[in-house]
């Protein structure tokens, strides 16, 4: 038996959200902002979700998005950029380092700036992993409305400011990725090969419950089959621009059920915690930009205190090494889920279960 059709309302909500998206994503592109799309499309699901447009997109439709990244991002791969992995430990070890510094200092800012408890602001604190920090906040006792205003509004300044900011100072990316291979039916055969072999290496990682199992599983297999020179082939732009923009719109719609007084409460913390956040950033970047070779535009993207899949679609639209930035968010991943986690059950007290 077939699944049952979602109602007739879910679906025109998805369809006005992706319409939605799609404006935003085709208006800063348009106006031939850097990462245009995605940038595009956040803010302006963000804003329709604050003006109160009911903004919601299908789980599997968000987890075919990633695959399809995973796999655009994996074709970006060569034999040098594999053999560049050999001279990362050290950067990987300062951005290990730089998240720890960079929790320690926010948190410090909510609690003295603004007088926040000392669980809400670790949790508010955590670079990326709003998921975990909103569970322990829902068993320990945090401000669940302060914790996911301060992630939410970090994650949209992100998107937005960083692929400025690295065009203000010379770091021009295209507003649309550029392919790197061919995507005609010549090479349908390799296109079929890739999708397939991507998507399983996606859902292994997946069932193994690894974080951000579907895209950097898609972009392990992907990377596999163009860094060995398999395969020269890459998915259609169309459909790496259609990925783009919906998981753009998955971000924009974290502002779904806030209200515009609701998000000007906690503003100053949001933007106070962010500058503080990215000030110690900056100052790592520069240390890791003074001893090391690598593209300036790599570290502020692999550095800056995003979510994974946010940062690895960022680092797709920007024309980025993937595999530089995918492996410092997965080793910062790491180092906030477990400080971050011993530190909420020292400073919580469970909550009785309803």
């Amino acid at each position: 038996m077939l699944p049952a059709l979602p109602p007739q309302r879910t679906l025109i909500e998805n369809a006005e959200t992706l319409l939605i998206a799609l404006a935003g994503g085709l208006g800063f592109t348009y106006f031939g902002l850097p990462a245009g799309l995605v940038s595009g499309s956040v803010v302006a699901v963000a804003t329709a979700a604050l003006l109160g447009r009911p903004v919601k997109l299908p789980l599997v439709l968000a987890q075919f998005c990633a695959v399809v990244i995973g796999i655009l991002l994996g074709a970006v791969v060569t034999p040098e950029t594999l053999r560049g992995v050999a001279t990362w430990p050290a950067s990987i070890a300062l951005l290990m380092i730089c998240s720890i510094v960079m929790i320690a200092a926010t948190m410090t800012y909510l609690r003295v700036v603004h007088g926040w408890d000392a669980l809400s602001a670790l949790l508010a604190s955590s670079p990326g992993a709003l998921a975990q920090a909103i569970s322990l906040a829902t068993e320990l006792g945090g401000d669940l409305r302060a914790i996911a205003i301060v992630q939410t509004v970090r994650i949209l300044l992100l998107v937005v400011g960083l692929p400025n900011g690295l065009a203000l100072f010379g770091q021009v990316a295209p507003s649309v990725a550029v392919l790197r291979g061919p995507a005609d039916f010549s090479v349908l055969g390799q296109m079929v090969l890739l999708a397939v072999v991507s998507t399983a290496c996606a859902l292994a990682l997946l069932k193994v419950r690894f974080p951000g199992g579907l895209l950097f599983g898609a972009m392990v297999g992907s990377a596999i089959l163009h860094g060995s020179g398999l395969i020269h082939a890459v998915l259609p732009w169309w459909i790496g621009s259609a990925a783009t923009i919906t998981l753009g719109a998955v971000v924009g719609s974290r502002f779904a059920n806030m209200t515009v007084r609701m998000l000007v409460g906690y503003l100053g913390a949001a933007f106070g915690s962010f500058a503080v956040a990215m000030s110690v950033a900056t100052i790592f970047i520069l240390i890791v930009a003074y001893f090391f070779p690598f593209p300036i535009a790599n570290i502020v993207i692999a550095f800056s205190p995003g979510a994974q899949d946010t940062m690895m679609v960022l680092a797709l639209a920007l024309h980025l090494d993937p595999v530089y930035v995918g492996a410092h968010h997965l080793a910062r991943f790491l180092v906030v889920t477990i400080s971050v986690a011993i530190g909420a059950r020292r400073l919580g007290k469970p909550q009785p279960s309803v």
